[in-house]
């Protein structure tokens, strides 16, 4: 599994897992915006030169697709595509300003995810015919994604939708040998969690993040949370009825707004 393509790849757990594959002799293309921050990292990774950057934003199918068209010709193919880019703030509905904001989530977790996995599917069933070589799709959901919370309705059902989204897949694709894998991460000591303004259990580096899931990718793993703390506290959040779901969680912190300052919308 030498070539990697992940995107989100320019910090947090996309930089995490460019980081691991990379020391593992794995070729791996770096997609993200931030040209500068992609270059920063390319820099740091051994053999800098055998990484290929792409520029762009994973909502444009398009460019998303010339990458992979891209990355496949450059590298004979593809081993392992990680649909890594995602964006997490809070939302409420009743906020106006929130449904631009709630469709960027949902574009950006959800239809980028697909969007990503589309260009390299016919590539990895003639991968399998070829020479039987393991393939592995691997969608990042989340804890958040078991039960909705309350003020991250749109990040809450994006993860929910990436879960059975990729579930669909994996059926759609087992016949042709090529495993999807869903890695939902806890709390990671990323960007993305540095403005969480309440207490995060298990908290785990992206170092350790990105070693334990590519553990999981290797073994092809259907699904998996890491770490493992936070798997068994979601199944337990399974098993809650809701009357005592709502009860636990009716009052607990809201992701900070992308746009705390606006005013609700005005019943008509």
């Amino acid at each position: 599994m030498n070539r990697v393509f992940i995107t989100g790849a320019s910090s947090g757990l996309g930089a995490a897992l460019a980081r691991e594959y990379a020391a593992r002799g794995a070729t791996v293309g770096l997609v993200a915006r931030r040209r500068d921050a992609l270059d920063a990292l390319r820099a740091q990774l051994p053999n800098p030169e055998r990484h290929p950057v792409y520029v762009l934003d994973v909502t444009d199918r398009a460019a998303l697709s010339a990458a992979a068209a891209d990355f496949i010709a450059r590298c004979g193919g593809a081993d392992i595509v990680i649909a890594c880019a995602g964006i997490s703030v809070g939302t409420l509905t009743e906020y106006s300003d929130d449904l631009a904001v709630f469709d960027a989530i949902i574009a950006t977790n959800v239809g980028a995810t697909v969007a990503t996995f589309a260009p390299f599917i016919a590539t990895m069933k003639a991968q399998m015919q070829a020479q039987d070589t393991p393939c592995r799709l691997v969608g990042i959901g989340s804890v958040a994604g078991v039960r909705g919370l309350p003020g991250a309705g749109a990040y809450s059902a994006s993860k929910a939708a990436v879960r059975v989204y990729c579930e669909s897949l994996r059926l759609e694709l087992k016949p042709h040998g090529i495993a999807v894998v869903t890695i939902a991460p806890g709390y990671i000591d990323t960007p993305m969690t540095k403005h969480n303004a309440y207490p995060m259990p298990f908290l785990m580096t992206p170092a350790r993040f990105a070693a334990r899931a590519a553990k999981t990718i290797a073994a092809g793993t259907t699904y998996r949370v890491i770490p493992w703390q936070m798997g068994v506290v979601a199944k337990l959040l399974r098993l809650l009825p809701d009357v005592l779901y709502d009860l636990l969680f009716v009052n607990a912190p809201h992701k900070a707004r992308k746009a705390a300052k606006a005013a609700p919308e005005a019943a008509p």
